[in-house]
């Protein structure tokens, strides 16, 4: 379990093909609290680290052919700069919003909007998942907990403050990137109830 309030970024540096299975090596500064068995956001994607090397700087996280077909791990390339938290303390504040780690598909930047201080950036999706927003309702983009601006059918648009722009890899976001969403856990229950009750009407 996740809240979508990102520790830091860290960095591809190996991907390695094993039959059906593509393993990523990544340096980020905080490796030496990691143990093997973790459990870690990447980009909103949860994975499971496999093996730690403090001195060097890096760890080792596997994704399953399943997972690389349903997220943006297949368009990634040694260099890139993944958002990355560890899952939530029992005994901390709940900043974000729950965050499950389970993509529920890939969704592509439609357009940026410089806002004089703060950015817009606008995502596409296909609908036919039954997954939806709504305005003012919770969204995870590249694990990053955020709020909808707008919202229509395959359509949403959230609001990016200079301190997440820096701080996630929302500033290599441009129009054409593909991005992990996962949409509200709440809305998905409720939608699920409401499809089941109008079935047996």
């Amino acid at each position: 379990m996740f809240t979508g309030i990102i520790e830091k970024t860290g960095k591809i540096l190996k991907i390695k093909k094993e039959r059906t299975n593509y393993h990523f090596t990544i340096a980020v500064d905080f490796v030496h609290e990691l143990k093997i068995d973790q459990s870690m956001s990447h980009d909103g994607c949860c994975l499971t680290v496999v093996k730690v090397d403090p001195e060097k700087g890096y760890y080792v996280v596997t994704a399953m052919d399943e997972t690389m077909l349903k997220t943006n791990l297949r368009t990634w390339q040694e260099g890139y700069e993944v958002n990355l938290e560890r899952s939530m303390k029992m005994d901390g504040r709940f900043d974000g919003h729950i965050v499950q780690g389970h993509v529920d598909q890939t969704a592509i930047c439609e357009k940026v909007i410089d806002e004089n201080g703060s950015w817009r950036y606008y995502f596409s999706y296909d609908p036919g998942q039954d997954n939806f927003t709504v305005p003012k309702g919770s969204i995870s983009v590249n694990g990053v907990s955020l709020t909808v601006v707008d919202s229509s059918p395959g359509l949403f648009s959230v609001a990016i403050i200079p301190f997440t722009h820096q701080v996630t890899n929302f500033h290599h976001i441009q129009p054409g990137t593909t991005v992990n969403i996962e949409f509200d856990v709440f809305g998905k229950y409720v939608q699920q109830l409401m499809k089941t009750y109008l079935q047996d009407k």
